[in-house]
């Protein structure tokens, strides 16, 4: 699984840890996130990601 990383604050959503903090568990790909997901760092949407080479 691919990790993504947030365009404004650097913040990398790794899907092997996934977001505990915010109900997402480990091993939950950045596609499979609930639309309504934002960063936890920063707070935008999942469209201010990208796939981290």
């Amino acid at each position: 699984m691919d990790k993504y990383i947030c365009t404004v604050c650097d913040y990398v959503y790794d899907p092997e840890m996934g977001d505990p903090e915010n109900g997402i568990e480990p091993g939950t790909s950045f596609e499979d996130l609930p639309e309504d997901w934002v960063c936890p760092l920063c707070g935008v949407g999942k469209e201010e990601f990208e796939k981290a080479s």
